[in-house]
């Protein structure tokens, strides 16, 4: 794995998103029912890795959706099956997933396959959205992302393991901002 870097926030991001969705929603069709740009590049002004985060939404995990990203060109790493589950355990197949990586010499991006409804699929969303309704929120985070990546730069286990459980806090915020109509 590559050294961990986290870069001020680039206006280019969501353009950049939108290339690798145009892409995406060609190579699945009718089979995404949502691809949306997620992680900290779709957060307006939060210092990230450069790397587009983007989540497919489909209505199951299905050979089909694997065989058109891998027939378009996009890698799948058969080895990422799922997301890191927050406390308390849910059901695992709550964070199944299938991933991918960019199309060969595009834009570095991660592409990450959720069923519609499943817990990962609105942590992925409702991460997002709090973080953009709550630029304090973000900012802070940004200061974690940044302190950790000094720390473990060429240890992404360390990184995560310490990143992980400070996510899980912004989740339980994120959903009882969404209990309570995102006010």
């Amino acid at each position: 794995m590559s050294a961990i870097v986290i870069h001020d926030y680039d206006a280019r991001w969501p353009g950049e998103f939108e290339l690798v969705a145009a892409s995406l929603r060609a190579a699945l069709g009718d089979l995404a029912l949502a691809v949306d740009h997620i992680g900290s590049t779709s957060v307006p002004n939060l210092a990230a890795k450069d790397v587009i985060d983007v989540q497919v939404t489909v209505a199951a995990l299905s050979d089909a959706v694997r065989d058109a990203l891998v027939a378009a060109g996009f890698a799948h790493r058969a080895d990422i099956t799922g997301d890191h589950v927050p406390a308390p355990p849910a059901p695992p197949a709550d964070w199944a997933k299938l991933y991918f990586q960019q199309l060969p010499g595009e834009r570095r991006a991660h592409i990450h396959v959720r069923v519609a409804g499943a817990a990962n699929q609105r942590y992925a969303l409702l991460f997002r959205d709090y973080l953009r309704a709550h630029p304090a929120a973000a900012r802070a985070y940004a200061t974690l992302k940044r302190e950790l990546a000094s720390r473990f730069r060429d240890d992404a286990d360390a990184y995560y393991d310490v990143k992980d459980p400070a996510c899980d806090r912004i989740w339980e915020a994120a959903k009882e901002w969404d209990e309570r109509g995102r006010r």
